[in-house]
């Protein structure tokens, strides 16, 4: 229980000094990253990190694919006594 208060209680003093200490407001911080996103929209930088995105993506799923299927097949036999 001490955890969860101390958790919560760090929470609320982050935000706090998040918000009293923040350069600018959320609207104008959203506005400049919705601009650097734009700029940054063709470059062959952001093609870069979009197919290492793609590719990691594509790993993961794999991934959890095949953990998927092994564990499906450790679950089977497990019930069915083997």
């Amino acid at each position: 229980m001490k955890f969860y208060l101390g958790l919560l209680l760090g929470l609320g003093t982050g935000i706090a000094i998040g918000l009293l200490i923040a350069p600018q407001s959320g609207e104008a911080t959203r506005a400049q990253l919705s601009e650097q996103g734009i700029s940054l929209g063709g470059t062959p930088f952001s093609e870069e990190i979009r197919s290492r995105a793609n590719e990691a993506l594509a790993q993961g799923r794999e991934l959890y694919s095949r953990t998927k299927g092994e564990l499906t097949t450790q679950y089977n036999r497990a019930k069915a006594g083997e």
